[in-house]
């Protein structure tokens, strides 16, 4: 009788899982509403562009990862799409190449646009691939889920870099746009959420809701539109509440990989919150903003260190069934 041998690790850089994005989303929207923070509080802002720079280098380390693993097999894009882990994970990588757009800002009005129209095109590219998905796979996987905003909403951060970038018709398009998509997804998964009960290991999904209200102020603030701006601000506020209230229901199965759910609207939240004292709601908003950094400050390190702990060990793309180049 032989004797049992365990199965031979992947290779690491065949293996990459789609679930490190999320929470690399998370620690580059942490850097952002650190520099909107520190500004807005009449602080140097040195200590953020320092945390920007080192959270650029492990952005740029992690798409490297998962181009070598692209161009091992570029099929196993496709079947990343199989699971909810992958599609939510794909569209956070692209959403993250927009949200380098915004760290670039201060470096280059060039370097900025360019990497903001990379990263529309790549989540232009990738929506229209997981519509082509959608339409030939069975109705299970063509339900509606929060990570539906990261695809389909996601364009918004693009609208981040492009005001400020002059890009103004730009940003108009995407906001409106991306409201009456948020909107559809909103009103479905409410009906879905009245019918059914959503199972405890996906639970974390439903933070990802929070995300859209909170990009929707800041860029409505950005092109001078307060009384949107103001209203978005409301509903953020009115999900973040709801949210917390149900924390100990959202969280019952424990630790996952999806808590990386919880990281970019977290931060969203305060660069929301800093964005609505701009617009004259002033200190409420600053309190806001402020209060929400400290929680994603302590937060969204923790959670990304746990996810991307599991990705040196080996472990992330088992538990989230991510495909093997």
């Amino acid at each position: 009788m032989k004797p049992f041998r365990p199965a031979p690790r992947p290779a690491f850089w065949s293996a990459t899982p789609p679930a490190i994005f999320p929470p690399l989303l998370g620690l580059l929207g942490l850097g952002l509403a650190w520099r909107r923070g520190l500004a807005a509080l009449g602080l140097p802002g040195d200590p953020a562009e320092m945390l920007l720079g080192g959270l650029t280098l492990l952005a740029l380390f992690c798409y490297l990862a998962y181009a070598t693993k692209l161009l091992r097999r570029p099929s196993v894009l496709i079947e990343e799409m199989r699971t909810l882990p992958g599609r939510a994970g794909l569209a956070a990588m692209t959403d993250s190449v927009m949200l380098l757009a915004s760290v670039a800002l201060p470096y280059g009005h060039g370097l900025a646009t360019g990497v903001l129209w990379l990263g529309l095109g790549l989540h232009g590219g990738l929506a229209l691939l997981m519509v082509r998905y959608f339409l030939g796979a069975p109705p299970p996987q063509r339900r509606v889920t929060p990570a539906w905003h990261l695809t389909f909403v996601g364009f918004i951060i693009g609208a981040l870099a492009a005001v400020p970038l002059g890009l103004v018709l730009l940003a108009q398009v995407i906001l409106i746009a991306t409201v009456l998509a948020a909107l559809a997804i909103w009103a479905v998964s409410l009906w879905q959420f009245a019918r059914e009960t959503v199972p405890a290991p996906l639970r974390p999904m439903l933070a990802i809701h929070l995300a859209p209200a909170c990009l929707f102020t800041v860029v409505a603030a950005g092109l001078g539109w307060a009384t949107l701006a103001a209203a978005f601000g409301a509903v953020a506020v009115a999900v973040a509440l709801s949210l917390l209230a149900a924390a100990r229901w959202i969280t019952a199965a424990g630790f996952s990989p999806l808590w990386g759910a919880f990281t970019f609207p977290l931060t969203a939240l305060a660069s929301a919150g800093f964005a609505l004292g701009t617009v004259g709601t002033g200190e409420a908003g600053r309190l806001l903003g402020v209060a929400a950094l400290i929680l994603a400050t302590g937060a969204v390190p923790a959670i990304a260190y746990r996810v991307l702990q599991l990705w040196a060990k080996g472990q992330l793309g088992p538990r989230t069934a991510s495909a093997v180049a």
